[in-house]
């Protein structure tokens, strides 16, 4: 079974992707778009899910700390409907809080530039993302 992750933003989406055994998720590619134009972000989705066979498409949700959710959440859960009416695949919802911030410390830890870690850090959390998701006992659940 192969997933695809993602992580949305407002202009970008990172996208990450398993092995066929969904054991092992891998960075692929952060798509930008034009600022909330959701339905072209949803086309390129589209075209990776059909293009790479995924099976099953997990998200990130944002929450807040509190555990409640804000507008980035109802953006988020819009797109999640807009997926599943035009891929007709699964799609998962998993807690994203701090992804981002992870990140970023990973690849300041790595000694990269704020240019380079701008353009990765997407990508890179779609996979921390799809990774969480992998590892989680609760997955079998959700199948």
């Amino acid at each position: 079974m192969i997933y695809l992750g993602l992580d949305l933003g407002t202009k970008t989406v990172g996208m990450a992707i398993s092995d066929p055994s969904g054991i092992i998720a891998t960075a692929l590619e952060t798509y930008h778009f034009k600022e909330n134009d959701l339905q072209k972000a949803v086309n390129y989705v589209k075209m990776v899910v059909e293009n790479r066979g995924v099976d099953k498409i997990v998200l990130g949700l944002p929450k807040n700390m509190d555990g409640t959710l804000g507008f980035q959440s109802t953006y988020v859960q819009t797109f999640k409907t807009m997926l599943e009416e035009e891929t007709k695949k699964p799609v998962i919802l998993v807690d994203e809080r701090l992804t981002s911030v992870q990140v970023n410390k990973i690849l300041i830890d790595a000694d990269l530039s704020r240019k380079k870690r701008k353009d990765k850090i997407d990508a890179l959390a779609a996979r921390l993302i799809l990774q969480s998701y992998l590892d989680s006992p609760k997955k079998e659940k959700k199948l």
